[in-house]
């Protein structure tokens, strides 16, 4: 019976939902198949831009430690300003506890939003790289031009101005999600045998090309399908709305959207005689968090009633854990106080986004597993063309012989 049952001599043809399922496999991962490469090698290699970034401009993100005290942030400010220019106002900020790292003040401001290119909507995004010690600027660093954030907006829009390329990359990573489960019901052995169980959890070196391409799709595709889809899934977050609600609503369970508190400036007030309120908000959350690995600076919309917003990070590249602050930009006085306890499980599975998707949430060997598993991606669409191309070419040749060998058995009979 099963699989080798015959009806009147004839073996079973697969289901019309195993048939479904293959037709669905095979044909959206054509009309997906390229954008799936471009946007898994993309993120492959940006894995480790950090580390790879650090060390080509080592001599602009580093500065040797010195005994005496950094300088006012402030004065820092200034100093990255006048470098920067007028035109390039500093909207936020990086500053580390490391003594050997230079500090970040970055300049960024978009261009036009109809524009067909990511270069075209970003008018300018530069920074100011500061030693903490003396002012002296290290680089003034133009990002625009940047490698890997060119290797970011490749894998965020394919370098398209984000609200034309961000949805053709989100639905390209909604067909990949499906491919990955479809893969996974052709992957499934019709039985649990050794010989079954070999040929679906190793790939056969010794076999021929075909044999070995079709075992890295199979194979490399199974190992690397749960990674692939908290990649794919958590790269949709970022796509859609509807997504980022639907895993807000799961994780939190509520419907209710959280609380999103923005306090004001007092307009009216006069500035603290005693300092500068930017020193004074900065030396304020640099006490109340001295385990912080790192400190940014943000100044959000440039209005008269804006604050200053201000976050604490517990690790050197996490976003996920930090302390968020407001403060006054006249007085430097603290107006709101954010921490992970603060938030629901919604709010911090969203925050947690972007740190699982480039495997940073598990140190190195998160980001090692990340780097294997997008490479793995960018691979399945190469190797599924050519299991599709060879088995085409072998259907054309077994078509050809057939009819072959029937011109030869007209010509017997006629003979």
């Amino acid at each position: 019976m099963g699989n080798n049952m015959q009806v009147n001599g004839k073996k079973k043809g697969k289901s019309w939902g195993k048939k479904l399922n293959a037709w669905l496999h095979l044909w959206l991962g054509l009309v997906s198949g390229i954008i799936v490469l471009v946007v898994s090698i993309t993120g492959c290699i940006f894995v480790f831009q950090k580390e790879i970034s650090e060390w080509v401009h080592h001599d602009m993100y580093f500065v040797q430690p010195q005994k005496t005290a950094i300088l006012p942030l402030s004065v820092l400010q200034e100093k990255a300003q006048a470098a920067l220019g007028k035109e390039t106002p500093v909207r936020n900020l990086i500053a580390f506890k490391e003594p050997n790292r230079a500090w970040e003040f970055m300049a960024y401001a978009p261009g036009d939003e109809n524009a067909l290119t990511i270069f075209g909507s970003v008018k300018h995004y530069k920074a100011a790289f500061v030693n903490p010690y003396n002012g002296e600027i290290t680089a003034v660093h133009d990002f625009k031009k940047d490698f890997f954030v060119i290797i970011k907006y490749l894998h965020w829009s394919l370098l398209l101005n984000t609200k034309y390329g961000q949805p053709i990359v989100g639905w390209a990573t909604f067909i990949f999600v499906v491919l990955l489960i479809t893969g996974l019901i052709l992957w499934w052995p019709k039985k649990w045998t050794k010989k079954t169980r070999e040929q679906s959890f190793r790939i056969k070196w010794s076999g021929n090309f075909k044999r070995v391409n079709y075992d890295l799709h199979n194979v490399l595709g199974f190992y690397s399908m749960l990674l692939a889809l908290i990649i794919a899934m958590t790269g949709m977050v970022w796509a859609f709305k509807w997504f980022q609600t639907t895993v807000y609503v799961v994780a939190s369970r509520s419907v209710t959207p959280p609380k999103r508190v923005t306090a004001t400036s007092d307009t009216l007030a006069l500035p603290l005689a005693t300092g500068n309120p930017l020193d004074i908000a900065f030396t304020t959350m640099a006490k109340e968090q001295p385990k912080a690995k790192r400190y940014s600076v943000f100044y959000g919309q440039p209005t008269k009633a804006s604050p200053i917003f201000m976050s604490a990070y517990k690790s050197k590249e996490t976003y996920y854990d930090r302390d968020d602050y407001q403060f006054d930009k006249y007085t430097g006085k603290l107006l709101v106080r954010q921490t992970p306890k603060d938030k629901n499980a919604g709010e911090k599975i969203i925050g947690m986004n972007y740190d699982i998707h480039v495997g940073a949430i598990a140190g190195l060997p998160g980001k090692i597993l990340a780097f294997f598993a997008s490479l793995i991606c960018a691979s399945l669409p190469v190797t599924g063309f050519l299991v599709w191309w060879n088995k085409g070419k072998k259907d054309k040749k077994k078509k050809n012989a057939v009819q072959v060998a029937e011109r030869e058995r007209a010509a017997v009979l006629t003979a």
